[in-house]
C-alpha cells in the first residue's frame, strides 16, 4: 500500500538551475501533485518576475535563499522565492530559470499519491491556474 503523502529530499550543488532541478525531480519521482516544504541554500544568479505579471529581474550577487513555496504538477512548477543580498536587503518573486545554485540549495518536497494537479488557462486571470481532483487510485 502506498502511503498517500510521500517526502522527496535532495541536494543541489553548484552550478545547478534550481527551477530546472525541481522539475526534473518531479520527473524522476513521478510526483503528480506536490509542494516545496523546504528550500534552503545559496544562489550566484536569480531571475524572478515581479508582481506585475510582466517584468523580470536578475541579480549576478551572492543571494541567501530565505524561502521557497510552490505547487508541483507534472507539467508545471510554480514556485516564488524569497532571499537576501549581502546587505540584508530582501527581494522575492516568481522563481524564474536561469536561477544559478552557488554553493549548496537543501530542497525538501511533498508528493500527495491521492491528488492529481494541473494546470489550465483561466481567462479571468491571464494565467494557467492550478486545478486539483482527487485521484483514483
Amino acid at each position: 500500500m502506498n502511503p498517500s503523502v510521500f517526502p522527496v529530499a535532495f541536494r543541489l550543488t553548484r552550478g545547478a538551475d534550481l527551477k530546472l532541478s525541481i522539475q526534473s525531480a518531479v520527473h524522476q519521482h513521478n510526483i503528480h501533485a506536490g509542494c516545496v516544504v523546504s528550500l534552503v541554500g545559496c544562489l550566484s544568479t536569480l531571475v524572478i518576475r515581479l508582481a506585475d505579471g510582466d517584468t523580470t529581474k536578475t541579480f549576478n550577487e551572492p543571494l541567501e535563499i530565505l524561502s521557497v513555496s510552490g505547487s508541483l504538477t507534472p507539467d508545471h512548477v510554480h514556485l516564488h522565492i524569497s532571499v537576501t543580498d549581502t546587505e540584508g536587503r530582501v527581494w522575492g518573486g516568481h522563481l524564474m530559470e536561469g536561477s544559478i545554485v552557488s554553493h549548496t540549495a537543501e530542497v525538501c518536497l511533498l508528493s500527495f499519491s491521492s491528488y492529481q494537479f494541473s494546470r489550465e488557462y483561466d481567462g479571468t486571470t491571464g494565467y494557467t491556474e492550478l486545478l486539483i481532483n482527487k485521484s483514483e487510485s
